[in-house]
């Protein structure tokens, strides 16, 4: 894997909560935002491919990223995919896709955020945020138990999101406190531990 995966940039931005699992600290940074622009999140579509690779290789300042999307969409990896709208211009995508546990109770489902992109001129203004917790939902919906991401420690645990470690998990790519993991399903993180590994796409990069 060549993702920077111990120092994962993602683009960064923020709005929408109401979500049970959001601590207070997390609920008072999203009442901070309802004045962030007012994006529309959507599932992606096809006709959207073009424009969410453009997007990933200005975010993420090269084509690595945007080179993942494709691999993961491609081959059906793609669980959630969602962008945001403003104006009739896609500017912001996240994309989760399926990870395994070591040792997990069977039937249990989990999934990595990875990766999400905000354009570059419109960061830090509500968008990146919107689409973390309506895709965090959009898993929960689909009955997903787990979340992973390699992320900013000072960004993703307003959502929620713990250190791996913490809770006996381990990333392959040796990413230390940036490895975090959230909780969907009551419980779920009594069931799992030991190594958690991304899918293959992440390799072919």
């Amino acid at each position: 894997m060549n993702l920077r995966a111990g120092n994962y940039r993602i683009a960064r931005g923020g709005l929408h909560f109401q979500r049970p699992y959001l601590d207070n600290g997390a609920r008072r940074f999203a009442s901070r935002l309802m004045t962030a622009l007012p994006v529309l999140v959507r599932s992606a579509l096809p006709e959207d491919d073009a424009a969410i690779r453009t997007l990933n290789e200005r975010a993420f300042e090269g084509p690595i990223e945007a080179k993942l999307v494709d691999l993961l969409r491609d081959a059906g990896q793609a669980v959630v995919s969602l962008v945001a709208v403003l104006d009739h211009r896609i500017v912001g995508h996240i994309l989760f896709s399926p990870v395994t546990v070591a040792e997990a109770q069977a039937g249990l489902r989990a999934a990595s955020l990875a990766p999400m992109s905000v354009l570059p001129e419109l960061q830090n203004r509500g968008i990146g945020s919107r689409l973390v917790l309506d895709g965090i939902e959009a898993c929960r919906q689909r009955g997903f138990d787990l979340l992973v991401v390699l992320g900013h420690t000072n960004y993703y645990p307003r959502f929620g999101f713990q250190k791996a470690s913490d809770h006996g998990l381990a990333s392959e790519y040796d990413a230390g406190d940036a490895f975090m993991v959230l909780e969907l399903t009551d419980g779920a993180l009594g069931k799992v531990r030991g190594l958690v590994k991304y899918a293959a796409e992440f390799n072919d990069l």
